[in-house]
């Protein structure tokens, strides 16, 4: 196999979904992350946050928007957040994974505060 064969086979995008044949698309969207920064970006670059189940990946999450709010979305980022210990005042905060879900910008989701 050459080095162009091996590029190839690499660049190839997975669209599958690893989390959805086991959980449903309720249960991969936690719930939506509405802060201030959050809001600004709903508004500004049509960009909603949405805390997402450990095990889901970026078509897993772009699928249960798909299903559950019926609109496609044109980007998903998945993000880590790590586990943070707060010694001083006894603060744990848990990593979970965060998902950042672009629409276009006639598509909007109604969440509720």
């Amino acid at each position: 196999m050459t080095y162009k064969e091996k590029l190839q086979r690499r660049a190839k995008k997975s669209t599958e979904t690893k989390a959805l044949k086991k959980l449903s698309p309720y249960d991969i969207i936690l719930w939506s992350n509405i802060t201030e920064k959050t809001y600004k970006l709903q508004e500004a670059n049509n960009q909603y946050f949405f805390k997402v189940h450990k095990d889901a990946n970026k078509n897993d999450v772009k699928q249960a928007i798909k299903y559950i709010y019926n609109v496609t979305p044109t980007g998903v980022n998945i993000i880590n957040v790590v586990f943070k210990w707060r010694s001083q005042r006894k603060l744990v905060r848990r990593s979970h994974k965060k998902a950042i879900v672009t629409l276009n910008k006639k598509d909007k989701i109604e969440l509720w505060i």
